[in-house]
């Protein structure tokens, strides 16, 4: 059987790396074209990824959490075609289009080309890779002068007998044929893809262990020598290291010969349980930063050391928006989609930026322009599993309101769901965060690097208000919230930063006021 290596593909936006979160499938499982194999997270969002051969699955090269580098072996597969066939080198017949080897006159059209597993033609193409558009032709061998001689040799070897009068000696006076033997392997087998092999030091064979059992052998201080592998094809697992590590403890401490393997079991069992922490014992947990944590915390850097924060916030009363909420939700156009107060202040939002361009610009240093966007695409900032992502509604201000309506809906689901895409979360002009849904009554958020302004919603909750004039003021109880408006001073100065959180708040204590925009 042929062995293939799926790399990690290139997913684009200038990402280099990905960290190996779900693996679909497992060592022995059935693969076809395009089945999904692997969820990797990359630093704007989780992907999956399609094989682009069928076989069965050999081995997983990576483990779940590694972060690897695009082109990285991460799966192997058997096709069940062809010789077997070592790992392959940087240069991946299967994945990497080859160059052709025939003369400069020669090339094949892409209409020549046939894909593996393909009826029509057509090659699978993952992220990242290309459609190969020519194929190997070698250049024909110049034929040589017969040889009734070197081609009776030749044949008597390819059928393993040879006649007793054909010489072939290198030693003109010497007719004796050569005495043919037959191959003997040597060495040792290549070890199994992704473990790492070292010759042992006495005694022949080999220590076949991945690099992190090594390790966890050095800091035990186990010769793995000395260690017999239960992984499959004889690999060191980090059992065998810690049971050969506890059954050498157990022998010292008793100043006996090295106890059994259960003994090995039990003694891990027990060292296991004892470091085991409880509550309030771990001084410190360490979390490693990558993934949309890293990329969140650099964004969030270049944009409060790059752009001069300006912050206002407005507290209103909301009674008028959360009574329209109630109204829509009774409709039927609305019947089927969620309806929350988030749909009446995008709305707002968009209709505010369009009396206040300046708030939906960017700014562009190289060419020292303020840019000036003529779609909003409105950014949501949703904090999910993985970290804060903030995909964006492109062309929000071309929706109605049931329009705007499905199109957050499906913003927030995909979001939860961690499968939001690199796209989605590019373009973005303006941005909104929601910090009511934990009970804050507001905040001084941080711009989305490359956007002018940023809207953060407080609590929704009720409160005294005074309503009425003159001699008809009193005091209900009314729905009231708090907004904020952080902006880019370089793109908007104090009076259009008012200007548009005056407009937001005005809109949601009276919608009926969105016909005036």
């Amino acid at each position: 059987m042929a062995t293939r290596e799926f790399r990690l593909p290139d997913p684009g936006e200038g990402l280099v790396e990905a960290d190996i979160v779900t693996w679909h499938v497992e060592v022995g499982d059935e693969v076809k074209i395009n089945d999904i194999v692997v969820e990797v997270e990359t630093s704007k969002s989780l992907v999956e990824l399609p094989i682009p051969f069928e076989g069965t699955v050999s081995a997983l090269l990576v483990s779940e959490g590694d972060t690897v580098d695009v082109g990285t072996p991460i799966i192997a597969i058997e096709d069940g075609e062809g010789a077997a066939t070592a790992p392959a080198g940087p240069a991946e017949e299967d994945l990497v289009p080859s160059l052709p080897e025939s003369e400069p006159d020669s090339t094949v059209s892409a209409d020549d080309v046939q894909s593996e597993g393909a009826p029509d033609g057509r090659v699978a193409v993952l992220v990242g890779y290309g459609a190969r558009t020519t194929e190997a032709k070698r250049r024909p061998r110049k034929s040589a002068p017969s040889d009734p001689v070197r081609e009776e040799a030749h044949a008597q070897v390819a059928a393993h007998t040879f006649a007793t009068d054909v010489p072939v000696s290198r030693r003109a006076d010497v007719r004796e044929p050569l005495t043919p033997h037959s191959a003997q392997s040597s060495g040792v087998p290549l070890p199994a893809p992704g473990v790492v092999e070292r010759p042992r030091s006495v005694g022949g064979g080999a220590v076949l262990a991945k690099p992190p059992v090594r390790k966890l052998a050095k800091d035990l201080g186990v010769e793995l020598d000395a260690v017999t592998g239960s992984g499959s094809g004889g690999v060191i697992t980090r059992e065998d290291v810690e049971w050969t590590a506890a059954r050498a403890e157990k022998a010292a401490s008793t100043g006996q010969e090295e106890g059994s393997e259960t003994e090995g079991r039990a003694a891990v069992d027990e060292r296991r349980a004892a470091s085991t922490p409880s509550a309030g014992d771990v001084p410190e947990t360490r979390i490693p930063i990558k993934g949309v944590r890293k990329a969140t915390a650099k964004a969030m850097v270049d944009s409060a050391f790059t752009a001069p924060h300006v912050s206002e916030w407005v507290t209103c009363d909301v009674s008028a928006t959360m009574e329209l909420v109630e109204r829509l939700k009774a409709r039927r156009e609305f019947a089927d989609v969620k309806i929350t107060p988030m749909l009446i202040i995008a709305k707002a939002v968009c209709l505010a930026l369009q009396r206040t361009p300046a708030l939906n610009s960017s700014w562009d240093a190289d060419a020292q322009e303020i840019v000036i966007k003529h779609s909003v695409n409105l950014g949501i900032a949703a904090a999910t599993p993985r970290g804060l992502v903030v995909p964006n509604v492109k062309g929000a201000q071309a929706h109605d309101l049931r329009g705007l309506a499905d199109a957050l809906n499906q913003l927030t689901t995909t979001a939860r769901a961690g499968k939001t895409q690199p796209g989605e979360m590019s373009g973005g002009t303006f941005t909104i965060t929601n910090v009511g849904v934990f009970g804050v009554d507001g905040g001084t958020p941080i711009l989305n690097p490359g956007e002018a302004g940023i809207l953060c919603v407080g609590q929704i909750v009720r409160r005294p208000w005074v309503v009425g004039s003159g001699t008809e003021e009193k005091i209900v109880p009314r729905w009231v919230t708090t907004i904020g408006v952080s902006f880019d001073h370089r793109l908007a100065d104090g009076e259009q930063g008012s200007t548009f959180l005056s407009d937001v708040a005005s809109i949601l204590s009276d919608p009926g006021l969105a016909l005036l925009f």
